[in-house]
């Protein structure tokens, strides 16, 4: 089987700093597996609140994830800078496929590749809904052609 190729920064269309902290690091001296997806997460939500698309408290329409997956190509470890670049894969009716690569520093290939998938929810019923025209525009913008 042949190891997947790490994306490099130019396959990303928006990107988030992150600061790793002392905590982060496990037993093993790296950072933990569960804090990329921390990462993600938050790169994701700073993306929807920069665009005006999530008021955390009052939104009606929220997206909430049905699925995500991590590939790690390299470790990264405290006190490392992190650039969690961000693109959209596929646009679906009530549904965005989110890709990410975590970079370390100034690295040009991804430490590790991931993807999240949001299914847009009414937050009163939690039954999906279509995303709404803005949420689609603004991802359009980062969206990656097939």
């Amino acid at each position: 089987m042949t190891r997947p190729v790490p994306p490099s920064r130019a396959d990303f269309r928006h990107f988030t700093p992150i600061t790793t902290r002392w905590m982060d690091n496990d037993a093993y001296g790296h950072v933990n597996n569960v804090v990329y997806y921390a990462w993600i997460d938050t790169a994701v939500n700073r993306f929807l609140i920069g665009e005006g698309l999530l008021d955390i408290g009052a939104s009606e329409v929220v997206g909430i994830v049905a699925e995500t997956g991590c590939r790690y190509f390299s470790q990264i470890t405290y006190p490392d800078d992190v650039v969690i670049g961000l693109r959209v894969a596929r646009l679906g009716t009530s549904s965005v496929r989110y890709e990410a690569g975590v970079f370390r520093g100034a690295a040009g290939q991804a430490s590790a590749a991931a993807h999240f998938v949001h299914v847009y929810v009414d937050r009163a019923t939690m039954r999906p809904v279509p995303l709404p025209a803005p949420a689609r525009a603004a991802m359009e913008r980062i969206q990656v052609p097939a």
